[in-house]
């Protein structure tokens, strides 16, 4: 529906060292890859050895980045960004990576995740540095990431590495980093895991990324995950790793139900496949009598298949998806807002008409999506309607990266699943059993983050009125005038953004 906002992903990473290749263009393409996870802004920064060069924008990835751009993007490293806003708004002063100055040289940092004690950091920030505000807090950044790149300035005494040691263990809640100096690649990852992190080898270098579809994009072999809690550094001498926090893992099981494209890989275990048995769990859950399983497209396709599989009903495309909508910032007209979801999914009426209908998707949040989509099937000539969700009811909010509706929107969070199946119009509705999803990750239960469907969050949460999206905009800061005596910053026509040495 337009204006309607699902689950939206957090950002994705992408971090390259490699000699010789031209890395702002596997940079683009990593990006490109992990597209999905952040569509509001992109940026791509790179490293010749001595200069750390930014160039970022709001839009998708290609709307960014064209050959002269990334042509002027020298250097054997790079860090790239796609984001999706959870804590500061949209604007281009939030984009990534972030620029810092650190006393030994420059850093950029992504980052993929959110931070829980962020009111805790802004605090750390002033204590340490003083009252006037340098680098990005100066520019107008209001992110979490922000409040990371400048505890990461440092001091004299510290390596960019050891301050980053001193730094990570103070950071609570989710993150998933890639940063850089002018000379090392830098990968980290929460205690806990929540958000995925990927480790892969090029013929002459290496790369670090969201998830594993973006080393296949580049030609880089997976070799592992980023270890929670831990830090990886990369250079002229290889790579080394050090851990910064002792394993507590809790990846989010949302990456498996919806976050990561079915073609990733998240801790052992294929993402499409865990789907499709989520589907397989469903019909055996669930079981209806009807004459077509049909999927939204495209999250809702895997579950929908092991779903046909388990019941034996044949499976079938009901719905055609415009492929070339996606993020678009032109607002329809009142008259196109009606037509609602049909700018995005239309009906395949032959195929619908006097069918019993099992209809498959991934989650519910608002519920308006659905009910429009009932209500356009049966003007199709659907028979019955009968819902089935592969995840369970999203009854709580994601304060680890993921951008829920807030909980007074939230349709499960009062109704049980049979008045929510009424209020949207569909014949029955069925959910997945939390059991059931947790068994199709192949995961251990006390291995997964499942807050949003239980309220039980495995990271502590402080007081509310230090959570929420606009946190560092509305709080005052204890931070003085906006100043910045390190270093000075050229900004240049489309975003691109030069960090030099003073």
């Amino acid at each position: 529906m337009p204006g309607e906002k699902g689950p939206q992903d957090a950002c994705g990473v992408f971090g390259v060292w490699a000699p010789g290749e031209e890395v702002a263009k596997l940079a683009y393409f990593g990006l490109y890859a992990l597209q999905h996870r952040g569509q509001e802004s992109a940026g791509i920064a790179t490293s010749n050895g001595e200069q750390i060069l930014v160039y970022k924008d709001m839009g998708l990835v290609s709307q960014v980045f064209d050959e002269t751009a990334l042509g002027a993007l020298q250097g054997h490293l790079a860090v790239g960004h796609c984001r999706y806003s959870t804590t500061g708004g949209v604007t281009w002063e939030n984009a990534q990576p972030t620029l810092g100055a650190t006393h030994n040289g420059t850093v950029a940092l992504g980052h993929n995740g959110n931070l829980t004690n962020s009111a805790d950091l802004v605090n750390l920030v002033a204590e340490r540095y003083g009252a006037q505000r340098r680098g990005e807090l100066a520019r107008g950044n209001t992110t979490d990431t922000a409040l990371v790149t400048a505890l990461l300035a440092g001091d004299a005494d510290h390596t960019l590495e050891a301050t980053a040691l001193e730094v990570l263990p103070k950071l609570r809640g989710a993150f998933s980093l890639v940063f850089m100096d002018e000379r090392t690649l830098y990968a980290a990852r929460d205690p806990q895991g929540v958000r995925p992190l990927v480790l892969g080898r090029l013929e002459r270098g290496w790369v670090v990324a969201s998830e594993t579809p973006a080393l296949d994009i580049v030609g880089a072999s997976f070799v592992r995950e980023v270890e929670p809690g831990e830090l990886i550094a990369i250079d002229e001498q290889g790579l080394r790793s050090t851990r910064f926090a002792p394993i507590d893992r809790a990846g989010c099981v949302f990456e498996y139900v919806y976050l990561a494209r079915p073609d990733t890989s998240i801790n052992g275990r294929s993402v499409h496949a865990a789907r499709v048995e989520m589907g397989r769990v469903l019909a055996n859950e669930h079981p209806v009598e009807a004459d077509l399983v049909m999927p939204v497209p495209e999250s809702g396709t895997p579950a929908a298949v092991g779903y046909a599989q388990a019941s034996g009903i044949p499976f079938g495309q009901g719905l055609t998806k415009n492929a070339y909508v996606g993020r678009t910032f032109i607002q329809p007209s009142d008259t196109l807002r009606q037509l609602g979801i049909r700018l995005k999914l239309n009906p395949l009426r032959d195929v619908i008409r006097g069918k019993r209908l099992v209809v498959v998707d991934d989650s519910i949040v608002r519920g308006n999506t659905q009910r429009a989509l009932i209500r356009m099937l049966r003007e199709a000539g659907a028979a019955e309607v009968h819902v089935r969700i592969s995840s369970p009811p999203v009854k709580w909010p994601c304060y680890y990266g993921i951008d829920f509706a807030s909980r007074a929107e939230l349709i499960a969070n009062g109704l049980g699943p049979a008045e929510i199946g009424s209020s949207l119009g569909a014949d029955s509705l069925g959910y997945i059993s939390e059991s059931g999803m947790i068994a199709a990750t192949e995961q251990s239960e006390s291995q997964l983050c499942t807050a949003c469907f239980t309220g039980d969050y495995p990271i502590t949460l402080p007081p509310e009125h230090q959570l929420g999206k606009g946190l560092l905009e509305q709080a005052e800061l204890p931070l003085g005038s906006p100043e910045d005596g390190l270093h000075s910053l050229s900004v240049g026509a489309g975003g691109g953004t030069a960090l030099d040495h003073p």
